[in-house]
Formats: C-alpha cells, structure tokens, sequence
C-alpha cells in the first residue's frame, strides 16, 4: 500500500528545494517540516515532481545501496533507485570540478540500455526476461553526490527525495556479446593517478549486474510506468566507493572489455 500523507503542494515544495540546491551544488541539513517526506512513497513521490519540473530529460536511471555494506553505510536496508539527467551525463575522459562536490566518491559501473519497454504489471518479471529487453551493455563511471549535509544519516525518505544521490554519470564504451559474460565474476579495478587504488568484480552489485537491472524492472513496474527503449541503467558499485580529489585522473578498467576514464579538476 502507498503511504503519503502530505500534499502534493508539499511535495512539489520538497522537489523544488532540492532541484534547486543541485543546479546550485549547494547542501541542506533537511528539508522544511512541511514538506519533508516520512516514507519511502513519499521520497520517491518527490523525486517523480523533481523530474517533472527539471528543465532536462531523464536518461536512465541508478540504483544506489546494492551492497550490504552501502546499505549500512547511508542507514536502509534495500537499493534505492534514482534518476540519471541528461545534463549530468558526461563523456569518457571528461573533466569534472571536484571541489563542489561533497561525496567526493567515483564508482565503477556496469549499465545497460534498454532495447524496449518492460512496462508497469502485476506479474513479476524474472532475470531471463529482463535480459532479453536489454540492447547494450556498456562501462561506467558513477560520481554520487548529496544535496545534503550530513548526508549519512538523513533516511530512506529523504535520500529517494535526493534522487537516490544521482550526480554525475561517465557512459564508457559499449561491451560486445555481453550475454555470454560471466558478469559477476568479471574483475573490476580502478586506478587512481596511474596506481591500482580499488578492486572489485560484478557481483558487488547486488550478486549480478543483471539481478541489480531485475531489481530496478520490478521496482518500476511496482511504482510505475516501468522502464522504456533507451533508458540506460547503471546498475551499482563493482568496488567499494573510491575517494577523490581535485587533479585526481581516474580510470575504470573491467579486464578483457576495456577502460572507462574521468579527470577531476
């Protein structure tokens, strides 16, 4: 059953203030009583007005907390999803400012693109049929952000609010015969100014990169209107959170599929 209580005024309020705060890079401690979410239904209501009233189109989606060690990070106990923008998206090798930035973390990322629909229903849908609706498969770079501060402990509400942490996105080359991969024992590593600084594999992912997009179909299905052709879905950290700085040149190499590569300024 939904859960919202407070009033679409509220809610619209709750999305302009944090859409606001995004376009700016500027942080909050919480959102006003009157219009600050109690439930999850009620974040993820806010992220619906947040993508209504924002002056660009949704590219896909993230899914955040795939690991239980995410999860107990930032203080739920399942992923969360949230939108990708498109002017957030970024190409390989790309420049990003660090210093606006309060996270200050890069992940390295699988993400598909959808080849069609898997529209709102009852039914649930499984792996094979999810993997079926994919076009591509491609490499990626995640820079999570937060519009507030301290962003830890503000609650599942609050962080669907945000977006789910969505920020910045680095869309990589596309992986050849990606359905023969063995992706949750595929190697991930990320080198920080030319030296090794995390490891990884896809299973940090929810098991499997392809549980992790079964996930999000299901959740979408669930609060509607499902996936659509040519959303691309990054589908959470094969690593464990990378720290960054400015003049950091970070490169995301998945052994055998190729590289992916940002430049923090």
């Amino acid at each position: 059953m939904t859960r919202i209580s407070i009033n679409q005024a509220s809610i619209d309020k709750a999305a302009d203030i944090l859409w606001r705060k995004r376009l700016a890079q500027e942080r909050l401690s919480a959102l006003p009583a009157d219009c600050k979410p109690s439930s999850l239904d009620e974040g993820y209501a806010v992220q619906e007005a947040m993508a209504a009233l924002a002056s660009q189109p949704v590219f896909g989606w993230k899914i955040a907390a795939t690991s239980a060690a995410g999860q107990k990070h930032i203080g739920v106990t399942e992923p969360l999803a949230g939108r990708l923008f498109a002017d957030f998206v970024l190409q390989d090798g790309a420049g990003l400012p660090a210093a606006p930035l309060q996270m200050l973390v890069v992940e390295a990322e699988f993400a598909f693109r959808m080849g069609r629909d898997l529209p709102q229903r009852a039914a649930v849908y499984d792996v094979d049929e999810v993997r079926a609706a994919v076009a591509d498969l491609f490499l990626a770079i995640e820079i999570p952000d937060a519009r507030f501060e301290p962003f830890d402990s503000i609650g599942p509400a609050q962080i669907a609010a945000d977006d789910a942490f969505a920020s910045w996105f680095v869309l990589g080359g596309k992986v050849e015969d990606w359905a023969a991969l063995d992706l949750p024992n595929q190697p991930v590593r990320v080198f920080k100014n030319g030296a090794i600084a995390a490891e990884g594999k896809g299973a940090n992912a929810l098991g499997d990169p392809s549980l992790a997009l079964t996930w999000l179909a299901n959740e979408r299905a669930k609060r509607g209107p499902g996936l659509k052709a040519g959303e691309v879905i990054t589908t959470g950290t094969c690593i464990t959170p990378l720290g960054i700085a400015p003049g950091d040149a970070i490169v995301a190499e998945f052994p055998g599929l190729g590289r992916v590569c940002v430049n923090l300024k």
